[in-house]
């Protein structure tokens, strides 16, 4: 079951960060967690929700209607 995805995303705002955060929190199943890593040169996000299904599309459709991009990063 994938549970687990990171992301290299355009998010290069922690206060963008935390609205989509929010964002992601209303729309993916709970309890869901997640973080971004701006520093890294991927400004990576990472979802995980334990025992649950992770859809990339709607992850993906979340950052897209705020205006970013992101695409999930090869294993």
């Amino acid at each position: 079951m994938l549970d687990l995805e990171v992301f290299r995303t355009t998010v290069d705002c922690p206060v963008a960060a935390a609205a989509l955060r929010g964002h992601l929190l209303a729309r993916l199943p709970c309890p869901a967690r997640i973080s971004f890593d701006l520093d890294d040169c991927d400004r990576v996000l990472r979802v995980h929700t334990p025992g649950q299904w992770l859809d990339v599309q709607t992850v993906a459709a979340v950052l897209r209607e705020s205006g970013y991009h992101c695409e999930p990063l090869p294993d």
